[in-house]
């Protein structure tokens, strides 16, 4: 290859510290090690997006275009409710909810509401969705959904296991599938999601603030972090979430989802991510989830990588920015190019990104690359740092003989 074919197979590749391009000769490698360097700081954090389910999941402007097509062939649904749809001027899922539900608070405290159009919304809602859940509500073991299932897998067991000297790892997600609990169950990883416990696993934030020990001396009260260990913490709720009254503090539970299954259970309560919904009724468990995202990023020695993530989310990029201004030893990893983002427009040396294509056009800022090519493995880490540690050790001791 000539050098001006390396110069523009090079220039596909760019990788940023605030305005700064530092990629310098050999991107990847140079990529490869900030991560690396990075994976081993006190505190890591991960933020996944849509991105990260895409392979599995349809994007939300997808969903809406085929429930938008659904609706309009649909023979379960009257023409008001096909006309108050049509009347929604919105292209995002979640702000056509916003405005049913609050059409719906609206008509249940108004007297000049027809019955008929209160009937309309309702089933217009729940139509919307159980599709919506159909179509997050998948099965995770074969076709594609299995290979997004896999590159989950292999970021968890890169990830999972650390220094029991370093925090366990976060994983905050914006997304609503199962693909991080059926990982981390196919793999034997224990880990956290604010859950806990027998027949009825029941939200309690308290147990995000737990840590989870094994006893080492059989003899002795001596204990040591599980070295294999997630905190996970689903931003926008989940399909396995269900709202039940019962003993618990909190009226919100986790139960088993049958993958593939048409519709939720008339038992089941899929929540969604609609600011009116949470002030009525689920503003507990989400404003906790927030604030644990918040105190996270808030912690000394931190660093937070963002993947498959839009920035669509304000309250979510709010604090991202708090981190920036409140915690000086913070670093932001973004994966991806997001030009109109207000955190590419500053020279901030604590942020990175990273994006580009390789010779062959894979994109390095998508999730599957990022996880087989670019992520270390900190089995294979721990082992060098050992290696590592006897060297220089044997090294000090031979040197200190020789000067005697």
């Amino acid at each position: 290859m000539s050098d001006e074919n390396i110069e523009d197979v090079q220039s596909k590749i760019s990788f940023f510290q605030g305005s700064d391009d530092i990629s310098g000769g050999s991107p990847i490698e140079s990529i490869k090690q900030k991560i690396a360097e990075f994976s081993n700081v006190k505190n890591v954090s991960f933020l996944l997006g849509a991105g990260t389910s895409s392979g599995a999941i349809p994007s939300m402007k997808s969903m809406h275009e085929e429930i938008s097509k659904d609706i309009k062939e649909s023979t379960e649904l009257n023409s008001t409710a096909k006309t108050t749809y049509k009347n929604v001027l919105k292209d995002n899922l979640e702000d056509v909810l916003n405005i049913l539900y609050a059409k719906k608070s609206y008509m249940q405290g108004s007297t000049d509401s027809e019955n008929q159009e209160q009937d309309s919304v309702d089933s217009l809602i729940e139509y919307i969705e159980n599709k919506i859940f159909t179509k997050i509500n998948i099965d995770l073991s074969d076709g594609v959904a299995k290979d997004t299932l896999d590159i989950y897998k292999r970021l968890y067991q890169k990830t999972a296991l650390r220094n029991k000297d370093l925090s366990r790892i976060n994983v905050f997600t914006t997304n609503n599938d199962l693909c991080n609990e059926k990982a981390l169950d196919n793999l034997n990883i224990n880990y956290n999601n604010g859950f806990g416990g027998g027949l009825d696993r029941v939200f309690n934030p308290a147990r995000f603030h737990y840590t989870f020990s094994k006893k080492i001396d059989a003899n002795l009260e001596k204990f040591e972090p599980l070295e294999s260990m997630v905190y996970l913490y689903k931003l926008h709720g989940s399909i396995s979430w269900v709202e039940k009254e019962g003993n618990s503090l909190f009226n919100i539970q986790e139960i088993p989802v049958v993958g593939g299954s048409s519709k939720p259970d008339s038992d089941h309560v899929l929540i969604y991510p609609t600011p009116l919904k949470q002030s009525q009724s689920l503003g507990s468990p989400y404003s906790d989830l927030i604030r644990e995202f918040q105190t996270k990023l808030s912690q000394q020695n931190s660093v937070l990588f963002i993947i498959g993530y839009s920035f669509s989310d304000e309250h979510l990029n709010n604090i991202i920015y708090q981190s920036l201004a409140s915690n000086s030893s913070i670093s932001i990893v973004i994966f991806g190019e997001y030009p109109e983002c207000p955190l590419v427009k500053i020279s901030d040396s604590r942020i990175y990104r990273i994006f580009g294509s390789t010779e062959s056009g894979e994109k390095i800022h998508y999730f599957e690359y990022i996880v087989n090519s670019l992520l270390p493995d900190l089995d294979e880490n721990k082992e060098k740092i050992l290696l590592d540690d006897f060297v220089s050790a044997f090294k000090s001791v031979v040197d200190s003989g020789d000067k005697k």
